[in-house]
């Protein structure tokens, strides 16, 4: 029985062509043709680095089509690289339906990992919150986008969007609106190349930012936007928190969680935290 190829997942720079890895480019070397997601563009990433390969194009529109054509290809005994654009395929990019066909076929896949928008923009943040939430791009439409954006409103974890420069400032007119304007957001654009920003600010002055230069609204962006509070929900009975609720609708603060305390017999500093945490959750 014939041997059966490998499908190299490999991850390629996001910008800087010096940040490619030692291994993607022995992998790209060695394969036997690269699936991409336009061939044009990795055309000059391996013209810059001496290879000369058979390009196969996958993207999101013949994504599917191309992975039956690559599948017989791995079974008759070849080896591919798939790589997209910029990062790695099949996150926030073509790939995915390939990468699950292929494994799915039992065929080996094998990942060979580099640059991370996500790391990089993390890293250099100085966000010192534990642990992130990777979403990805937002819905393009406004009404979709709000809507996922309530979804992740309360997420207790640094939220990590991605957006295109053409959306970018009416989707961040969206987070203040929908998820506080005192949230931090940091902008990570242009990330490793030649005007890479990274810059904070509380949501409700991001739109303001963008707007006062618009060589600011150009690249891509990863957004990562500050943590909403952690509700302390475990020392407050659900019952307790529905009657706190219901006084903070009609009464201020203070006089809400002093009626509650009569009411539930709880701690008093207890029930002023949780209310202190709904009010700026909302």
């Amino acid at each position: 029985m014939k041997q059966q190829g490998t499908l190299y997942v490999v991850a390629t720079p996001i910008g800087n062509l010096g940040d490619i890895t030692l291994r993607a480019l022995e992998i790209l070397k060695s394969v036997d043709a690269i699936a991409a997601e336009d061939t044009r563009h990795t055309s000059g990433l391996l013209s810059h680095f001496g290879i000369s390969k058979k390009l196969i194009t996958v993207h999101e529109h013949n994504e599917q089509q191309s992975a039956e054509k690559l599948l017989v290809q791995l079974k008759n005994g070849e080896s591919i690289g798939l790589v997209t654009d910029a990062g790695t395929p099949a996150v926030s990019d073509p790939g995915a339906i390939v990468v699950n066909l292929v494994r799915k076929a039992g065929i080996k896949v094998v990942p060979i990992p580099g640059v991370s928008a996500v790391v990089a923009a993390l890293s250099a943040s100085g966000i010192t919150q534990n642990g992130f939430y990777f979403h990805g791009f937002l819905p393009a439409s406004g009404a979709a986008r709000r809507k996922v954006l309530e979804s992740l409103k309360s997420q207790t974890v640094t939220l990590v969007l991605y957006e295109a420069p053409h959306r970018i400032v009416e989707c961040v007119e969206d987070i203040a609106q929908i998820l506080g304007g005192e949230r931090q957001i940091t902008f990570a654009r242009e990330l490793t190349k030649t005007f890479e920003t990274i810059y904070t600010c509380p949501a409700g002055l991001a739109s303001a930012w963008l707007q006062a230069d618009t060589n600011q609204q150009r690249g891509e962006f990863v957004l990562l936007i500050e943590a909403a509070p952690i509700l302390a929900t475990q020392e407050i009975s659900a019952e307790a928190q529905r009657v706190l609720k219901c006084l903070l609708a009609e009464l201020p603060l203070k006089q809400a969680v002093a009626l509650a305390t009569e009411i539930t017999h709880l701690k008093k500093n207890d029930l002023y935290e949780f209310a202190l945490a709904l009010k700026q959750a909302n």
